[in-house]
């Protein structure tokens, strides 16, 4: 009999965890950019620790092991920031990705607030770009980074019911 894979609040416990599987799946975007300086891969564990405290950290855990994680944190004006969105290789293509992020959407729009959620990712990410598509996220920026990097900005307004407490 197989384990599902069930999806929490974060840890300080699980920071060791996340920071291996963010340096696991960031590889592949670093090569695909040919940048192994990215954030994600210098990220300290420290930073990741304040973060859990700071912001909305959830994992995705298959028995003891993490192997997904995303954070979020809603601004003041009412943007829901959604990043980090990792998935650990073995368990890509099974609607992991989609659940996290459903997860935390659901999670940072519990306070009413949100009235939009957004995220990024690289012009070349095509799978990434993909499953914010799917999730009814849209390009609404591009800005050039580098020579080899252009970060699209994909954003969707909250359900009208998650933030019309606050009108």
């Amino acid at each position: 009999m197989g384990m599902s894979v069930t999806i929490s609040a974060a840890t300080e416990q699980d920071a060791e965890q996340i920071l291996k599987l963010q340096f696991l799946c960031y590889q592949s975007e670093a090569e695909l950019y040919g940048d192994y300086s990215i954030e994600p891969l210098t990220q300290s564990l420290e930073s990741i620790k304040a973060e859990l405290t700071s912001g909305c950290v959830l994992v995705a855990r298959l028995g003891d092991e993490v192997v997904a994680s995303v954070r979020g944190a809603v601004d003041g004006d009412g943007t829901a920031r959604i990043n980090k969105l990792i998935v650990h290789p073995r368990m890509q293509r099974h609607g992991l990705g989609g659940r996290l992020l459903h997860a935390i959407e659901e999670k940072l729009g519990t306070a009413g607030a949100v009235k939009h959620y957004q995220l990024f990712t690289g012009h070349r990410s095509e799978s990434n770009l993909i499953l914010y598509r799917k999730h009814g996220y849209l390009p609404v920026r591009s800005e050039q980074v580098s020579g080899r990097l252009t970060l699209v900005t994909l954003a969707k307004d909250a359900e009208p019911a998650a933030y019309a407490a606050s009108a």
